[in-house]
């Protein structure tokens, strides 16, 4: 049985809230300009953000403007998570309420 990390939901005006296992937020991604989210920590302060990118999925980075890593779309609407190295580390499938479900990888 997998292990749930974590999960997303939406929140208002089009951001998104990001909780961990136990259902404490971690974090929320705010809608930028041109499609972009701008990622954010607990407490407010701008970790990063991602950008979408040719295959439907997005491509993340920090603060810096370093490529942190990437999520690549799924055949039945999950999502599937790499590193800046290209090595998987986890994926997310979708919830019974439209939620995202984390899962990492073993």
């Amino acid at each position: 049985m997998r292990k749930k990390e974590g999960y997303s939901r939406q929140g208002a005006f089009g951001t998104v809230n990001h909780y961990d296992s136990k259902g404490k937020k971690i974090g929320e991604s705010r809608p930028g300009l041109f499609g972009e989210m701008k990622n954010y920590d607990a407490k407010g302060h701008k970790v990063g953000s991602s950008t979408p990118n040719l295959t439907g999925g997005w491509t993340h980075r920090d603060n810096h403007g370093h490529k942190t890593g990437r999520t690549d779309p799924g055949a039945l609407s999950d999502f599937y998570h790499y590193d800046a190295k290209g090595h998987k580390t986890g994926h997310s499938d979708r919830g019974l309420f439209g939620d995202m479900n984390h899962y990492k990888k073993k």
